[in-house]
């Protein structure tokens, strides 16, 4: 495994390394002491999937401190637009986002570490994500930010009118979400 950096500060892309003959391939997708070696020491204890159609837009989803949540991404089938929002006030990237092409495919991962807002777009026909999270759903806790809030100006890489749940059409405005992180200086 090998992580690379991206432009949002603590946002790292995790690459497997793939082991491939006349089979096919194999790889780990999870291994906490290498990836403790590479700096990434979540406990991950709940593994979450979703199926979502072309044009869907899930997020732009968190949860408040104390039960905030990291999530580590990967797509088994299609191709998603993943995109993380730095919600952790006085960071330098606050309010800043980064997208990152997710696929079965590219078989890379994504971990979303606790202070960011969380979402993704669908681009290919149809598309499972499995994430993995370190702390269980709390609904008290449920928070979010509208995903089409033209103040973040999230290019979501679809040429459709998007696909939004009810409940991702109420969530807030970026300067009217409720965001309860601070950044803190190593």
């Amino acid at each position: 495994m090998r992580i690379t950096k991206t432009s949002i500060l603590g946002l790292p892309l995790i690459e497997p390394e793939l082991k491939i003959d006349q089979r096919g391939y194999f790889m780990e997708v999870y291994h906490r002491e290498k990836l403790a070696n590479l700096g990434i020491t979540n406990e991950f204890i709940q593994e979450n999937q979703s199926y979502s159609k072309k044009g869907t837009i899930r997020g732009l989803h968190y949860q408040l401190h104390p039960y905030a949540q990291a999530k580590l991404i990967r797509v088994i089938e299609g191709e998603i637009w993943d995109v993380a929002v730095d919600i952790r006030q006085g960071s330098p990237t606050f309010g800043k986002w980064e997208g990152i092409l997710l696929a079965a495919d590219n078989k890379k991962q994504l971990l979303i570490p606790r202070g960011y807002a969380h979402g993704f777009s669908v681009i290919s026909t149809q598309a499972t994500v499995l994430y993995k999270c370190d702390n269980f759903y709390h609904p008290e806790s449920e928070a979010g930010i509208y995903c089409l809030d033209k103040h973040l100006g999230i290019d979501w890489k679809i040429n459709t009118p998007p696909i939004l749940s009810t409940k991702d059409q109420q969530l807030p405005h970026f300067d009217k979400a409720i965001i309860n992180f601070n950044y803190k200086v190593l």
